[in-house]
């Protein structure tokens, strides 16, 4: 249980992704095996076989929850009428992609305006994703030095934006 209790978890977790039912659906498989080793074919790998039995655990699982569902595009069938059930829409967020582009223009703004060398390393760590080791190589400068530019960066970055949102 020690060797593949986080793999199983992990494995179970990309099905179900409930992480309380991914806890009790490992601990049925460890169960499960426990209570069928004596079934274990050896000329097998222990692992494909555990694996196995908690994919039918998760599969089984996966079923009865479908089970209990209903469609909300049928109408839900009753002794006295048929009624449908309607769900609101809350996710929709017309102005979202407008207030990205306005924080994106705002943070672009603020990094413009940082002294040169603040400026360089900010574009280098979070536009071109470069490491702190390729910065460091591509100014030449001591990696200490980029990270002390990169946390100053940062800090003046925050200063700027918290007193531009304050205005708004």
């Amino acid at each position: 249980m020690n060797k593949y209790h986080d793999a199983i978890f992990n494995f179970i977790y990309r099905m179900v992704r409930d992480r309380e039912q991914v806890e009790d659906l490992t601990q049925e498989a460890f169960i499960k095996a426990f209570s069928s080793l004596k079934t274990f074919n050896e000329e097998f790998a222990f692992s494909t076989w555990l694996y196995k039995i908690a994919t039918n655990n998760s599969i089984d699982y996966i079923r009865k929850k479908r089970l209990q569902m209903f469609s909300i595009d049928k109408p839900i069938e009753s002794k006295d009428s048929d009624f449908t059930f309607e769900l609101p829409d809350d996710s929709y967020e017309p102005d979202r992609e407008m207030i990205s582009d306005q924080r994106a223009a705002m943070l672009h703004k603020a990094i413009e305006v940082l002294p040169e060398k603040y400026r360089t390393v900010i574009r280098l760590r979070h536009v071109e994703e470069k490491s702190y080791e390729e910065i460091a190589r591509q100014l030449r400068l001591p990696i200490g030095t980029v990270k002390a530019h990169i946390f100053r960066a940062r800090e003046l970055l925050y200063k700027q934006l918290r007193t531009k949102i304050r205005h708004y």
